[in-house]
């Protein structure tokens, strides 16, 4: 009966595994280089919505998945919501590791993961399935500064395309921004949880505030209670140490918040 069951639970697992939809590398070119990214594309010609998901100081994948699980869950939600999902690797394609402890970065958020941001939308704007007046952009910590600068007013790209639809910002370190007098040209949403201690909450906060009657649209959701990395889809291996990394409530709110902000 044992063997049985286990079977069962083999092949229930082997079924999960082949109905998960698998990223399409690509390439993606850069001033110098090339940039690697992920693509999960909904069946069918389109054209299709699209979101460009830039991954935090931990990188986009491993040795042994292109795509962590956190964004992986991500593309495949956004994926069944009908967007296609283009996730660049702005350190893989430069060679580099995790940068979360590096203390001289040489991918600078605000220069080369702009410039990552700015090539990806130039290749989705000639790819004939994405509808280009609706490519959004989504971020994670790092990412999610990287996307702060990116929808800055003096960042608008040259071409005549039009621009970003919207941007929703994971928990970004806000007190750059907050100092320089951030705004936005683009419909833009921050989303931190109020026990952050690795972003700054009231910084974020001042940011956006700061921006109201001289910028697009700019609002923030603090979830009470929530910490960093809030939205994550597995808890961290030391999650028994620290439970509150993983809110279910935060990460619940948060799927509904990204969901309204991109059907705007």
């Amino acid at each position: 009966m044992r063997l049985r069951l286990t079977a069962v639970f083999l092949t229930l697992l082997m079924s999960a595994a082949h109905a998960a939809p698998a990223p399409q590398p690509v390439e993606i070119p850069l001033a110098s280089g090339v940039l690697h990214a992920q693509l999960y594309k909904p069946e069918g010609a389109g054209p299709f919505p699209a979101v460009i998901a830039l991954h935090g100081c931990g990188g986009l994948g491993s040795h042994s998945d292109p795509v962590l699980p956190r964004y992986r869950d991500w593309a495949e939600r956004l994926l069944k919501a009908g967007h296609a999902v283009l996730l660049p690797d702005s350190y893989g394609s430069r060679e580099l590791g995790p940068q979360c402890r590096v203390k001289e970065m040489h991918v600078k958020a605000r220069r080369e993961r702009v410039a990552d941001i700015a090539a990806s939308r130039a290749w989705l704007m000639q790819q004939p399935f994405v509808a280009q007046d609706r490519v959004s952009l989504i971020g994670w910590a790092n990412g999610a500064s990287a996307l702060l600068w990116a929808v800055r007013p003096q960042s608008a790209g040259r071409d005549l395309g039009p621009d970003f639809r919207a941007a929703i910002a994971f928990y970004p370190d806000c007190r750059i921004s907050a100092g320089l007098g951030w705004s936005t040209r683009v419909p833009t949403l921050v989303l931190i949880g109020a026990d952050d201690e690795v972003s700054s909450p009231p910084a974020c906060r001042q940011m956006v505030d700061g921006a109201r009657g001289r910028s697009a649209l700019a609002r923030i959701v603090v979830y009470p209670g929530a910490d960093h990395d809030f939205d994550r889809a597995t808890p961290p291996l030391h999650a028994a140490a620290a439970p509150e990394q993983t809110d279910a409530e935060a990460r619940a709110a948060s799927q509904k918040d990204v969901a309204q902000w991109l059907a705007r």
